[in-house]
């Protein structure tokens, strides 16, 4: 057998392996993790808007209240374990292409690897916690914030750097709402195997879930824009003080509210994905 045929059968043995059943349960219990956090933000964003204070709404909030449950050190290793799934899901997506007809362009197989960093970094946070590590995964995230953004303006051009990410984050956010409200997700999707009322109830949450987690993202992304052209590190903000935020709006806690339920639908709209994927 020549090289280019040994080349070839390592490549498809390669590209079974990331079709694997192993792969295919990792990507599900990764959206199943996905969902209880998001689940779990949106009722500590519910808290918020309704009490003073209260936990940080963001993932270092979700992973503090998991470890003070009872057997919470096993969930977060379970939630870490799963995410890392999810991680290694994106990532041969991105040595190999997606599922579906157009899964192979570069553009998808380049954000198939963005998303696998990030996986990756978020399991490796929550492990890290699991482990002992209580300064990991469970920090705020408007302080990680506003060090990252103050570290930057100080760069040469550093104001152009943060705008853009800013304009970058509240782009995909918009992005993010727009395959929502146009249920781009569906080709993503076993629609078939569904019924009528639950491809209903799947459309329901993946919509409302899916337009206001882009919301957010949206506003974060604008909060950062706005820290770099007024060259004010504060007015960046994390994912807990951009919740906070809506609260400042004339429509008061109710907004927050209507968030909080939009980010508890999209950990719905997750466990959805984690039955019905195609992976």
């Amino acid at each position: 057998m020549n090289a280019n045929a040994l080349s070839m059968n390592a490549r498809g043995q390669a590209r079974r392996a990331a079709r694997s059943r192993a792969i295919d349960v990792g990507a599900r219990a990764g959206f199943v993790a996905r969902g209880v956090i998001y689940l779990l933000v949106g009722v500590l964003a519910l808290r918020i808007a309704f009490s003073d204070g209260g936990k940080q709404a963001d993932r270092g909030g979700a992973i503090a209240e998991i470890a003070e449950k009872p057997f919470g050190s096993v969930l977060l290793w379970v939630l870490g374990l799963a995410l890392a799934g999810m991680a290694l899901w994106r990532l041969s997506e991105a040595l190999f292409g997606q599922a579906g007809p157009d899964g192979e362009k570069a553009s998808k197989r380049a954000m198939a690897a963005g998303r696998f960093l990030f996986y990756a970094f978020v399991s490796y946070s929550v492990l890290s916690y699991a482990a002992g590590d209580k300064g990991s995964g469970s920090g705020s995230s408007d302080q990680q914030t506003d060090d990252v953004t103050a570290r930057a303006l100080e760069w040469t051009g550093g104001q152009w750097i943060v705008g853009a990410a800013g304009a970058a984050v509240a782009g995909a956010g918009l992005w993010m709402a727009y395959r929502a409200l146009a249920r781009k997700y569906h080709k993503h999707m076993k629609m078939s195997e569904m019924t009528k009322k639950t491809r209903q109830a799947v459309d329901a949450v993946g919509v409302f879930g899916g337009t206001v987690r882009g919301a957010v993202f949206a506003t974060a992304g604008g909060f950062a824009v706005a820290a770099a052209v007024q060259h004010e590190p504060g007015r960046a903000k994390g994912m807990d003080d951009t919740l906070r935020s809506f609260t400042e709006t004339p429509a008061g806690p109710w907004l927050l509210a209507f968030i909080a339920l939009g980010l508890a639908a999209f950990g719905l709209f997750s466990w959805a994905n984690a039955r019905y994927r195609k992976v």
